[in-house]
């Protein structure tokens, strides 16, 4: 690990108890305007989650003793359940992909709904938060959200936790749980399982330290659960798919610098986990991901201007991936899709973002 490394970990790398709500109420207060958060729950077939999840916010973080969220958007990518009538019966904004930008077609993946929600929302602080958390608590938004309204020089806080894939995890003292002696192995689980964060493990922190070894320091490079200012965020290009949290990370590196980055321990993050092969198309993503950004340098305006087809640069210009499972006759099938190369261009070129941003 570099020294400038080490040295970030002291200075960035913080719990969710080290800024108690009171302490954020009186940073918001005094920041005004320039404060104002949106939280996004970028949302897909989540009904059995997405309602806990917007109830706790609502109940905990948007109360006139603690109005610390001032906006709570439930961001539908296409949902063929009810996810969008139950987030909208807890108490969250409901908007579906295909209303906020109609003219322009929209691309299926996570990164293309958060690029959509800059457009969706107000808030000068925008946190995003996966909605197939279960058990779910306010810290994953108070713990991101605090370092940008105690810290002027912050601006992209991510969430670190424990990923359990098992049912007993390790809970740190300082969060509530019984810290070292609740712990049979060095924070593995008690079922003596590993801790989550496979594509994590295996593809994305070995390409950070690679290639961008100052961002080595990060617990949870590929998080959901994260927060910036818009002013960051807006000028940032989108991987409209699972590369979105590497792409940002990186981009967010080179506009701004590391010291501007930050990490917050919520504890422990339990949502549903996916097989082999849905993990397999989603590391070929955040290869991809990478490997465009290594073809263009390290400018952060990579990606601008970028229309659909034309994002994949360098070699296998439109890549796919071929996996095999076994068919009921007995014979391996080969499977082959598509691996996502589109990238949304920074939202503040966007005409209809830039009329907004000028109205307001």
């Amino acid at each position: 690990m570099l020294d400038e490394v080490g040295y970030w970990l002291e200075r960035r790398s913080w719990s969710a108890t080290d800024r108690p709500l009171t302490t954020l109420l009186d940073a918001k207060r005094a920041g005004g305007e320039g404060s104002s958060v949106s939280v996004v729950l970028p949302a897909l077939n989540e009904e059995r989650t997405v309602g806990e999840i917007v109830s706790v916010i609502r109940r905990e973080l948007m109360t006139e003793a603690v109005p610390l969220v001032d906006e709570l958007v439930v961001l539908d990518s296409g949902s063929t359940d009810r996810t969008a009538a139950v987030a909208g019966d807890a108490g969250a904004k409901v908007v579906h992909r295909d209303e906020v930008l109609p003219r322009l077609p929209a691309l299926p993946g996570k990164g293309e709904v958060l690029w959509r929600s800059l457009l969706a929302t107000n808030g000068e602080i925008v946190c995003f938060v996966d909605a197939d958390l279960r058990d779910f608590s306010a810290r994953f938004v108070s713990g991101v959200v605090g370092p940008l309204l105690t810290e002027p020089d912050v601006r992209l806080v991510k969430a670190m936790y424990d990923r359990p894939l098992g049912p007993v995890p390790y809970e740190p003292a300082a969060l509530g749980g019984g810290g070292a002696a609740a712990d049979p192995g060095n924070g593995a689980l008690a079922g003596g399982g590993p801790g989550g964060g496979r594509v994590t493990e295996l593809v994305a922190r070995p390409l950070l330290n690679l290639h961008w070894p100052l961002l080595a320091g990060f617990v949870q490079p590929l998080g959901g659960e994260y927060a910036a200012r818009r002013e960051l965020l807006e000028r940032l290009p989108f991987p409209v798919g699972y590369g979105v949290e590497l792409g940002l990370l990186i981009d967010a590196l080179h506009a701004a610098g590391l010291d501007a980055l930050a990490q917050v321990d919520v504890g422990v993050r339990r949502h549903r986990h996916q097989d082999g092969q849905a993990l397999g198309r989603m590391a070929a993503a955040i290869y991809r991901t990478a490997q465009l950004r290594l073809a263009r340098g390290p400018g952060p305006q990579a990606g601008h201007g970028v229309q659909r087809g034309q994002a994949a640069r360098g070699p296998l210009v439109r890549p796919r991936l071929t996996q095999f499972e076994r068919a009921p006759s007995g014979r391996f099938v080969a499977r082959t899709h598509a691996v996502d190369t589109e990238e949304r261009p920074p939202m503040r070129d966007v005409p209809e973002y830039a009329a907004r941003r000028r109205a307001a």
